[in-house]
This record gives C-alpha cells, sequence and structure tokens, in this order.
C-alpha cells in the first residue's frame, strides 16, 4: 500500500469563545478516489472544498483536482467550525495541487470566507485566530481587506490582506507584493459625559470615585427620576484608559463577538442590557457559546438597570464571574472560559411602585410587597455588591444651582488616578497586581495594617448591625480605598464610618 505523504499545509485557528485554538490544514493528491475530509469538522467546513473549487472555476483559475483529495484539519480533539477554513483550505489545495510554490506555504496562517466570486470575506474572530497563529509559530497572516487593519495591531506577526484567490495564488508564486494595511485610527465615542451636568448627589458621586478607584461593585437605590442611570453612565469616565494589553483583551472580545468597536479599546466598555434579556444573552452561552454582556463588559462596567427584574439564574450566574474576573461555561463537547473582569453598577427603586421614602409621593406598595421586592436579590449577590448607595429625589431647586466643578468628572478622574498609582505601588504581588476591591486576606491586611482604633471602629460596627467576618472584609476594601482617594497611607477610624455607610448599613438595617 502507498504511504500518503502531505504535501501542503497552513495554520489557522478555530473560534471557541473568545479564544482561538491553533488549527494545521493539510492537504495532499494521491492516486483516485473520492476527496476525504479529515479531523472532526462540521457541515460548513465540510462544505468549504465545494465553496472553494467554486470560486476558482468563478475566478477563472484553474481548479484543483477532486480525485485522490485528502484534506485533514488537526489536531482532531474537537470540532472545527465556521466558514474562517475557507482562505486556508484554497492555499493549501493550490499548494498541495502543484499550483504555487511547495515552500509558499511555510510559516503562513490564514483565515477568512472565500465568496463564490473569489472575492475574500471577513468573518468573526480574526484578532483571537491572530493571536493563536502567532502561538503556534506562523510569522505571515493572510485575510480579507476588512479585517487587516485591525487584526494589524497584533504584534509580532505580519498581517497582509488579500482580496480574492487570485490574489493569494498570484503572491504564492511570487508574482506580486502585498502591503500590510495601514493601521486603523480610534476615533471618540462622543462628548463626555460630566459628573458635573448633575447637581447634588455628592454622596453617590463620591461612591463612583471609590468603585472607580478601588474596583468596588456598586448598587444605587433610589426612587424613579432621581439621578441613578445618569450617574452610571459617567463611571467609565472616570476610570483610567485601558493600557495596550488591556485594549487589545476588549478588541479581542470584540472581534470574537463580531463588533470592532469605533474607538479600537481606547476606552472602557460600557454594556447597559436591558432587564428583559435572557441568560444566555448576559452570560453568554449558545452555539460555539458566544460572549454575552459580561464578557462584553470586560475590561469596563456592566450597569443593570432595574436590578431586581433580571432573571435570577442570570443574576446567580454572575456570582462567580464577580469574584473570580472570569465566566466558565460548560458543555458535552468542552468547557469553555471567557474573560468578565468587569466593574458592576446595579440599580433599582426602593419598592415595586418606587416612591418609597420619597418626601412628596406617597409609596402604594404592602409591606409584604415591598419585602418581596427586596428579596430578588439574594444575600450572596448582594454581599458582593461593596457599594450600597441611596440616591434621594432632589429637591427641585437644586436643579437651578450652577454646575460645580469640584465634582466634575475631571477632577474626580485625577483623584482616582492618583489612588489608582498608589495601589499599583502597594498591591503589587506575585501574582501580579490586586485592586482593593479584590484583596484578599493577608492581602488585606498587609495593606490596611489596621491600628487598635481601626480594629475597634470596625468591631463597633460589626456589633452593632450584627454583621460577619466577610462584612469585616468588605469595609476594610472600601476603607482602604477612601484613605488612597485622601492620599493618606493609614486607614482612619473615619474610614471605617464612612464605609459602613458606603455599606448602606445605616440606611438598610446592615442587609
Amino acid at each position: 500500500m502507498a504511504r500518503l505523504t502531505v504535501t501542503a499545509a497552513v495554520g489557522t485557528g478555530c473560534l471557541q469563545g473568545v479564544d482561538a485554538q491553533p488549527v494545521r490544514v493539510e492537504a495532499t493528491f494521491e492516486g483516485e478516489g473520492k476527496p476525504h475530509i479529515l479531523g472532526q469538522v462540521d457541515t460548513a467546513v465540510r462544505e468549504a472544498c465545494q465553496r472553494v473549487m467554486s470560486a476558482f472555476l468563478a475566478s477563472g483559475l484553474p481548479t484543483p483536482r477532486r480525485g485522490g483529495m485528502v484534506v485533514n484539519f488537526s489536531p482532531a480533539t474537537f470540532r472545527k467550525t465556521g466558514p474562517g477554513f475557507d482562505l486556508p483550505l484554497a492555499a493549501v489545495l493550490a499548494a498541495a495541487a502543484g499550483m504555487t510554490p511547495a515552500d509558499a506555504c511555510a510559516g503562513l496562517a490564514a483565515y477568512g470566507e472565500v465568496g463564490l466570486d473569489g472575492r475574500i470575506l471577513p468573518v468573526e474572530g480574526a484578532i483571537p485566530v491572530a493571536l493563536a497563529a502567532r502561538a503556534a509559530g506562523a510569522r505571515i497572516l493572510l485575510v480579507s481587506p476588512e479585517d487587516a487593519p485591525c487584526v494589524g495591531l497584533v504584534a509580532g506577526i505580519a498581517v497582509l490582506p488579500v482580496r480574492d484567490l487570485a490574489e493569494v495564488l498570484g503572491w504564492l508564486r511570487g508574482e506580486l507584493e502585498l502591503a500590510p494595511a495601514p493601521p486603523p485610527v480610534p476615533r471618540a465615542a462622543g462628548d463626555e459625559l460630566d459628573l458635573a451636568d448633575i447637581r447634588g448627589h455628592e454622596t453617590p458621586k463620591r461612591a463612583l470615585a471609590v468603585a472607580a478607584a478601588g474596583r468596588h461593585n456598586l448598587l444605587l437605590v433610589g426612587p424613579p427620576g432621581s439621578g441613578k442611570s445618569a450617574l452610571a453612565r459617567r463611571l467609565p469616565g472616570l476610570l483610567p484608559p485601558p493600557s495596550d494589553a488591556e485594549a487589545l483583551e476588549i478588541l479581542k472580545v470584540r472581534s470574537a463577538h463580531g463588533t470592532i468597536p469605533p474607538d479600537l479599546g481606547r476606552q472602557r466598555p460600557f454594556r447597559a442590557p436591558h432587564h428583559t434579556s435572557s441568560t444566555p444573552s448576559l452570560l453568554g452561552g449558545g452555539k460555539g457559546p458566544r460572549p454575552g454582556e459580561l464578557t462584553l463588559a470586560h475590561q469596563g462596567v456592566l450597569f443593570l438597570d432595574e436590578l431586581p427584574e433580571f432573571r435570577r439564574e442570570a443574576l446567580e450566574g454572575m456570582r462567580q464571574p464577580l469574584e473570580d474576573g472570569q465566566l466558565t461555561i460548560g458543555r458535552a463537547q468542552a468547557t469553555i472560559t471567557m474573560p468578565a473582569a468587569f466593574l458592576l453598577v446595579g440599580a433599582m427603586n426602593p419598592c415595586p411602585c418606587g416612591w418609597h421614602g420619597h418626601p412628596s409621593r406617597p409609596c402604594a406598595c404592602p409591606a409584604a410587597a415591598r419585602q418581596r421586592y427586596l428579596q430578588r436579590l439574594s444575600g450572596p449577590l448582594l454581599d458582593r455588591l461593596d457599594l450600597q448607595v441611596e440616591v434621594p429625589a432632589l429637591d427641585p431647586r437644586r436643579l437651578r444651582e450652577p454646575a460645580d466643578p469640584e465634582w466634575g468628572t475631571a477632577r474626580l478622574r485625577d483623584a482616582v488616578a492618583e489612588a489608582a498609582a498608589r495601589q499599583a505601588q502597594r498591591n503589587t504581588f506575585r501574582d501580579g497586581f490586586v485592586p482593593n476591591g479584590r484583596l484578599q486576606d493577608r492581602q488585606l491586611e498587609r495593606a490596611v495594617r489596621p491600628t487598635q482604633a481601626v480594629q475597634d471602629a470596625l468591631e463597633r460596627v460589626l456589633r452593632a448591625f450584627r454583621l460577619s467576618g466577610r462584612a469585616r472584609v468588605r469595609l476594610l476594601r472600601i476603607a482602604r480605598t477612601l484613605a488612597d482617594l485622601d492620599a493618606r497611607d493609614a486607614v482612619a477610624p473615619d474610614d471605617v464610618v464612612e464605609a459602613a455607610r458606603m455599606r448602606g448599613y445605616e440606611a438598610r438595617g446592615g442587609r
């Protein structure tokens, strides 16, 4: 029996969640017989051969013969899906059929869909595939002209745009040169929302600064129209801009979702899904699975307005990502882990009608109805919302007051940046930087170093509201951030008292 010899191979990747697994597409023609496609592929990939053959014909190019064709997608340990395998398949078939030099595919990767007319079309996940191909040792990546500019932001691999199959074969033969696409220019999302435009609400504004400085999750509670949504939408403006590594993470997530932002990841994401959203759309899932809102908010802000109205299973499914910064989705074929390091801001009314505690509008809710409404949020979820702040209805006369620059976005952003710099010097451990809102055990004790006066203040708060040891951890984290915002090395007893207020213990009896 004759030995089968692989005559060409091209690298690519298979999207799984927001990451890609390296894939090697191998091809050969040996004798005659039916074509064989190996390597655990789905129907779309199996149909790619016919699609690519038709594209060769429509482009006026020689068509690789089908007799004796053997194509293998390795490794065979996971299922290959999606249209991005068209372009590497076309390149490898042309090389295996002798239409291009045998060594032209050395160090080459490709990713893109091939239309029936031979055009190379964009596909989701080009940035994760570029990262996977680079990790597998590829030096050059061919993609569509639409994908090339953003994919070119990935360092360490040359990204070349190709318009059609004729251009692919011409480049492989050395008959033409391909120039990298010029890097895209980030576009601003629009005018920045300024906290100074919101009159009053000094305590919620300070809570926003604390949330931004220490990465503390935040719950805003107040009647309709009190300004909860307006406050939440101004939180991204307080956060420091993403680093280059964070911007690439944001782009990778959006590439896997198929929606590249115009700012190219240079601004923190702000996601505000509606409370009727399904659980998979929030947590991620479906076929693939695809990233949900939690992952799309990675390195940014996730705002859940009308928090108690979200599905209970979706809210409970957020508990693990809030602690770990990543989301794990189990499937029969594989377990997918996607990043979900976001800052959560929830907003809710104090009761079903929304007017409980309003100075001029009476509440129509029975006590039992209000209790049921509040119990839609479980204790474990509430415990992960470090800051729980009231946003009261303002006296209409305050709306006529001039804007106060002391509570403007620019000034608070500077204070947040200084607090973040203090944390970076103090909270960098063996595993990297940890913000105040994520400090654990010895890390927290080392960062706070509570004096006897601070310990006494903590004990008084814990006894007064009958709180657990977990509440002590939350209070210390917030107190540490308050001290950082005030540019103080030592945490003071007053920080503990203010932290207790920002936890909502005084307003809601330590819930």
